[in-house]
């Protein structure tokens, strides 16, 4: 059975960065879609970006440009850089991978 953990949060002042990690345990990692999520208080889980298989990605608009979603099959790990970081990027981030999700790392930007 897969299970995902993430790690790599923390208080960042705004403008700093913060790497995320997703280690996740099987041998089913490189065929899958993996994406990153994040729940922000009395918000809805939302995605942050997403990488198939063969590489390709996609972000949400509010992260564009900051963040950068990789992924090393060799490792079985998925990662996000993030960038100039805002405020708003305040939130609990999940990594996923098909109907598995990891338990989540805070991240937390001061202004």
């Amino acid at each position: 059975q897969v299970q995902l953990v993430e790690s790599g949060g923390g208080l960042v002042q705004a403008g700093g960065s913060l790497r995320l990690s997703c280690a996740a345990s099987g041998s089913i990692f490189s065929i899958y879609t993996l994406g990153w999520y994040r729940q922000a208080p009395g918000k809805r889980r939302e995605l942050v970006a997403y990488i198939t298989s063969g590489g390709s990605t996609n972000y949400a608009d509010s992260v564009r440009g900051r963040f950068t979603i990789s992924r090393d099959n060799a490792k079985n790990t998925l990662y996000l850089q993030m960038n100039s970081l805002e405020p708003e990027d305040t939130a609990v981030y999940y990594c996923n991978l098909g109907v598995r999700w990891g338990q989540g790392t805070q991240v937390t930007v001061s202004s």
